[in-house]
């Protein structure tokens, strides 16, 4: 007669390196999609502060163009110069024209370069345009 081994019964375990390994991969998926998510209000600037500056209230976050200390310009975190600012500008109010632009200067900005800033969207014929500031009670 024929005899077969029967094989080993093995107690059925719990792998937690596997759920280790899925759990750090949430974690940085979720840190990711939060780090994308802060810069498409612009870049981090130091703004000025102003003890009257209302709060933004509208449904659609505005247009952010960025001045930074050393003169860099951004539109929604996409730099460009001061020349090809009018054209983007314009082609995003296109798109959505209820959005308005919002100017967020560094505070060590100089005024000049504010104001050429404002010449170049308000020149494409945008005139939905307002600055950032920080409140400060």
């Amino acid at each position: 007669m024929l005899h077969f081994e029967e094989p080993v019964q093995r107690k059925a375990r719990i792998e937690i390196i596997p759920m280790i390994d899925v759990m750090m991969f949430l974690l940085i998926f979720f840190v990711l999609i939060s780090l994308n998510v802060i810069p498409a209000f612009g870049l981090k600037t130091s703004l000025p502060d102003s003890t009257t500056a209302p709060r933004a209230v509208n449904s659609k976050p505005p247009f952010v163009v960025s001045l930074q200390a050393d003169g860099s310009v951004a539109l929604d975190g996409q730099h460009l110069s001061i020349e090809q600012l009018g054209a983007a500008a314009l082609a995003a109010h296109k798109q959505e024209p209820e959005k308005r632009f919002i100017i967020s200067a560094d505070q060590e900005v100089q005024w000049r370069n504010i104001v050429n800033v404002m010449d170049a969207i308000r020149g494409e014929g945008i005139e939905s345009v307002t600055f950032a500031t920080k409140r400060v009670n």
